[in-house]
């Protein structure tokens, strides 16, 4: 299976001091990559990741560890499912970031599940066809 892990999920097992291995999202996490899986990344989680590293040891570090995740193509129409999604969940009353919106369009787009530690998401998977992670 193809997913998304999302930034919130990274943390947690790449930038804590220590990793809690029976948090539930830490454990599907493992589990798929020791599946085999194929984990991607939207280039604003890879942004999200390496913003705000003290150093230039720990940004080169980070880099070099997500190096090997692809980055999903974003195109257009990705851009246009965003707006459309994060208009919509508005008039319901659905508040989140931009980049959240986008993030669940590409997954949308591509029929990736999200595996995300974000309460956003849940109420934005309400209005699209997110799938999320754990579950």
């Amino acid at each position: 299976m193809n997913l998304v892990v999302d930034t919130s999920v990274w943390s947690f097992v790449l930038r804590r001091p220590q990793v809690d291995e029976a948090d539930p999202h830490v454990r599907a996490f493992r589990w798929h990559l020791e599946s085999g899986d194929g984990i991607f990344l939207v280039g604003n989680i890879l942004q999200e990741l390496l913003d705000g590293l003290r150093s230039t040891k720990q940004f080169d570090r980070l880099a070099a560890l997500l190096d090997p995740y692809p980055l999903l193509d974003l195109d257009r129409q990705t851009y246009v499912s965003a707006a459309r999604l994060q208009s919509q969940c508005r008039s319901k009353g659905v508040n989140a970031g931009s980049i959240d919106f986008l993030i669940a369009a590409a997954c949308c787009q591509h029929g990736f599940p999200l595996l995300t530690a974000d309460k956003d998401f849940s109420r934005i998977s309400v209005y699209c066809d997110l799938v999320l992670l754990p579950g």
